[in-house]
């Protein structure tokens, strides 16, 4: 399993590079002469396929037959067993496979609104969670803490920072101890990306870095590119697909899509994620067919987003200038609905992989 430097410490050369992106410099393009290990590891989350219900073991042979690079089990479920000798066999299989697998679970902030006890306590879950990454090896332990709703409740979202800080310092000295990165993501409308570069710089970047989710980004009103280029010195983990996004009545629509199907620069992007961040993998992560509104032009909207700076939200409603209206996704009569969301799924995700490849040059297998 290859090892990631950790993120935090740039050499000066792409310190320079990374100050560079930042003031709108263009980033050299790859050489002509580029070998595979060049190239980004390409990947996928398992929530991509969810419908599927499928297991460890068969996602593990799926990846390997579409040739990924990388895998990110975004669940504890997956595991058939969190005993330590079925994480070993997880283990030897990816590492037989030549895929980097990062390990994840959901919320770890006990104040969100949407916590769950399932495993205990958040400190509990966290630490089971860092458990299972050693067990299965990987370097990385995903997280989030909470959703868009937590940015709604009396004190806003930095109570839920400030708890989820606590819960993170408990499990410093295991974290390290395990050579495991606790890797916080911007989830669902929780954090915008400058409120996670903070929670990261206070919790301690030694042992917490940051999963970058381009498409949770559109709920927290950010231009995926600056997203990407605020967390970028942080990133360790993703989970990515492409947005749409355009005008409506009350404000604007989002629309997540599969890769290349939104109105996200994608070239830039991974143009300077291979400068910033090249060991960090592209996971990909769809989740489409429906639009959420995000009413600006209504007078309450505004107190949970009031953190939210001009220019990003400048830079947002450019984006949103580019975009066009999508219908939803709805299953075809006659067919059974479970089966269908099945088949669109897989064919989101496959033509993510597919884009990713042939368009942006992402991914060192053949596939």
């Amino acid at each position: 399993m290859n090892s990631l430097h950790p993120p935090f410490l740039l050499s000066r050369r792409n310190f320079t590079k990374s100050i560079a992106c930042l003031a709108g410099a263009t980033v050299p393009t790859l050489s002509a002469k580029e070998t595979n290990t060049d190239r980004l590891l390409l990947g996928f989350d398992n929530f991509s396929i969810r419908a599927l219900g499928w297991k460890a073991p068969r996602l593990i042979e799926y990846a390997t037959k579409h040739q990924v690079d990388a895998l990110l089990f975004s669940d504890l479920d997956v595991y058939e067993s969190h005993d330590m000798g079925y994480l070993k066999e997880i283990r030897q299989e990816v590492k037989k496979q030549k895929i980097v697998l990062h390990a994840g679970t959901g919320g770890i902030c006990p104040t969100s609104k949407s916590f769950k006890d399932k495993y205990g306590s958040a400190e509990e879950h966290l630490r089971l969670l860092i458990k299972i990454a050693e067990g299965v090896g990987s370097s990385v332990a995903r997280c989030y803490l909470g959703s868009s709703k937590d940015r709604k409740t009396e004190g806003g979202i930095r109570v839920h920072m400030a708890s989820t800080i606590e819960t993170l310092k408990k499990v410093k000295k295991q974290a390290l101890d395990s050579g495991v990165r606790i890797a916080v993501e911007n989830h669902a409308g929780d954090l915008h990306s400058r409120e996670l570069v903070e929670l990261i710089e206070k919790a301690g970047p030694e042992f917490v870095g940051a999963t970058i989710d381009t498409g949770n980004s559109t709920w927290t009103l950010e231009d995926p590119l600056e997203t990407f280029r605020n967390l970028a010195p942080y990133a360790i983990c993703s989970g990515i697909r492409d947005s749409m996004v355009w005008p409506s009545e009350k404000g604007v629509k989002v629309q997540w899509t599969a890769m290349g199907e939104g109105c996200v620069d994608m070239t830039t992007l991974f143009r300077e994620w291979r400068e910033l961040c090249p060991e960090t993998p592209v996971q990909i992560e769809t989740i489409s067919g429906f639009a959420r509104e995000f009413p600006y032009l209504e007078k309450d909207f505004w107190p949970p987003y009031s953190t939210i700076r001009a220019d990003d939200y400048a830079r947002f409603l450019a984006l949103a200038r580019k975009g066009k209206t999508l219908s939803p996704f709805s299953s075809p009569q006659g067919v059974d609905k479970k089966k269908a969301q099945q088949e669109y799924q897989l064919a989101e995700l496959e033509r993510s992989l597919s884009y990713c490849r042939k368009s942006l040059g992402i991914g060192r297998k053949k596939a």
